[in-house]
């Protein structure tokens, strides 16, 4: 047997009382193990649905880490993995609070230097496979989108031990292109204060901070749960965080949460914006302004809807943008997790809305949107939580994020509105393409879409409606109609107002496993749709009904996945 190997006869040392009285119990009782931090991690295995365990980790008398984890028993679903390696070469205790009589759970604990390296992982039937999510665990919010040091960082939500919500973490990942990611450990663990949840990040370009010889990159969370404090925690490299050792905001309400900062150059000062529920569950947005981002005066707040009405609820969302085809203006943005916006001016402390619960997506369960700061090419990138139904079976993760996309805004018939578009990284995807112009639609007639047969696709179209009554497109299975006088585009029983733009309906489709993110309206319209499309259909087609239609363009890429080689991860 290894020598790190944690198991009832192993080297390592178990608690007298625990050997002697195991024989004897007759309800789960607290179990407790010693043993030598010897690699990088212990590896812990978990069986989706078991009773969840408490588990603690001791490195003397600090409680280091701890957690809820539905251990196995028996056979495991998948590993989890505690990174142990702050500890290497010292003696920690495990603690659960309890386990049944005869249990095997520790049997098959060990340490370890790496995770495991099955090829089964990134190619499970349910995993998008060019939509980023965690190799094991659940994610949810993306946190702290930032471009620091040559790399587009990824902070999300994550419960590293379970596929549910729990247990909440900043997991981390990296990328060079916003395609291809790299996740890396845990960033921020749950401290005594709380729960690690939602935030964004700077790069303190100046150092007004004083947090490092180099400008670092800063992370704001909030601790939940137990303190509703604000936080912040920063890194001069990208991979090692240190949080600052005490709270920035200190507490206003139950829940207030999810600080989102960014630099106000004409005043020259950091700006928070804050969710807090108010008396009464009224919905605010809370403003402060900062020198040197660690403390921080109050400035102002604007007022959401209540209870229920979920506008600016939630994970704020603020940013500046220019308005396309009218010079030198430029409008602030606000926005809450379900991406309900308000359009207006800004002087630093009070923002003012001039258009307010504007919808800016039209989809299924797409939350929480947050855009990258310091984007080196001066876009506005937003990536939002896409809840796909990705849990099930023995699986080991849960949930995705969306495609990485470009905000902008423009002029339209009603006012100017937030437009989405799929950043140009994604073409890297395109593995074949194809180009079809000028092609009749008539009803039972020839399809253009009939020859593809792929898994994974972006399709772009320009369509000329004419004298259709209906376009029909067949997405492996699922149907996405286009209602051509009512202006309506129909996905699963997901409705939106899609308004034909000089006559004409553009269209951007990107098909993977879990469903499809349709852009329609030239962007004004975005509609993600979470669907777990037939593993076994791979055929796509259009059709119209009620009169003829022209496409005037039509392009076609069979696109391929993020994960094409597992040794790269």
């Amino acid at each position: 047997m290894k020598s790190s190997q944690i198991a009832y006869n192993s080297v390592l040392l178990i608690t007298v009382w625990l050997t002697a009285a195991v024989s004897v119990w007759a309800q789960p009782k607290p179990f407790t193990v010693r043993f030598a931090a010897e690699r990088h991690y212990l590896q812990l295995p978990v069986k989706n649905g078991a009773p969840k365990r408490l588990v603690e980790l001791y490195a003397g008398d600090d409680k280091w880490r701890w957690f809820s984890i539905e251990l196995a028993e028996g056979e495991a679903d998948w590993y989890a993995y505690l990174d142990i390696s702050p500890y290497r070469g010292t003696e920690l205790e495990l603690r659960v609070d309890a386990l049944d009589a005869g249990s095997q759970t520790f049997s098959t604990v060990v340490q370890t230097d790496s995770m495991e390296q099955t090829r089964a992982v990134y190619r499970e039937p349910l995993r998008g496979q060019f939509h980023f999510s965690p190799r094991h665990g659940w994610n949810n919010d993306p946190n702290g989108l930032a471009y620091y040091n040559g790399e587009y960082h990824l902070f999300f939500q994550h419960n590293p031990y379970g596929t549910g919500w729990g247990n909440m973490h900043w997991g981390h990942a990296v990328s060079t292109d916003l395609v291809h990611w790299k996740e890396l450990g845990i960033a921020l663990y749950p401290d005594t204060l709380g729960t690690m949840f939602s935030g964004g990040a700077v790069v303190d370009s100046i150092n007004s901070s004083g947090l490092g010889s180099r400008p670092p990159l800063v992370l704001f969370y909030t601790a939940a749960e137990r303190s509703w404090t604000q936080g912040l925690a920063y890194t001069a490299d990208g991979r090692t965080f240190h949080k600052l050792g005490m709270p920035i905001l200190e507490k206003i309400t139950d829940g207030n949460r999810d600080p989102k900062v960014i630099w106000h150059e004409p005043t020259k000062r950091w700006v928070m914006v804050l969710y807090v529920t108010e008396p009464e569950e009224q919905h605010a947005m809370h403003f402060f302004t900062s020198a040197d981002l660690k403390s921080w005066t109050f400035a102002s707040k604007v007022l959401g809807g209540k209870g229920n009405d979920r506008y600016l609820f939630e994970c704020p969302e603020f940013f500046e943008l220019p308005v396309s085809g009218d010079p030198g203006v430029k409008k602030w943005v606000l926005t809450g997790a379900n991406s309900q916006y308000a359009i207006g001016t800004f002087d630093g402390q009070r923002f003012i809305p001039e258009d307010e619960r504007l919808f800016s997506q039209h989809g299924r369960d797409y939350y929480a949107a947050q855009t990258f700061s310091n984007e080196p090419l001066g876009r506005r990138i937003e990536i939002g939580w896409w809840r796909t139904h990705t849990v099930g079976g023995n699986g080991s993760f849960n949930q995705s994020m969306s495609i990485p996309m470009e905000l902008s805004l423009r002029q339209t018939e009603s006012g100017i509105r937030l437009f989405r578009s799929p950043v140009d990284e994604l073409r890297k995807l395109r593995k074949s393409s194809q180009l079809i112009r000028d092609v009749e639609l008539t009803p039972g007639g020839t399809d253009p879409l009939g020859g593809l047969d792929a898994e994974l696709a972006e399709l772009r179209l320009t369509i000329d409606p004419q004298t259709a009554r209906n376009i029909q497109l067949d997405i492996r299975g699922l149907i996405v109609n286009y209602h051509v006088a009512e202006q309506e585009l129909v996905i699963d029983g997901v409705r939106s107002h899609a308004p034909l733009v000089n006559g004409k309906q553009e269209l951007i489709l990107y098909v993977d496993r879990t469903g499809v993110e349709v852009f329609a309206s030239g962007g004004q319209v975005f509609m993600p749709i979470n669907y777990n499309v037939p593993t076994a259909n791979t055929r796509f087609g259009i059709r119209v009904s009620g009169g003829d239609a022209r496409i005037e363009q039509l392009e076609i890429h069979e696109l391929t996945g993020i994960f094409p080689d597992f040794s790269l991860f």
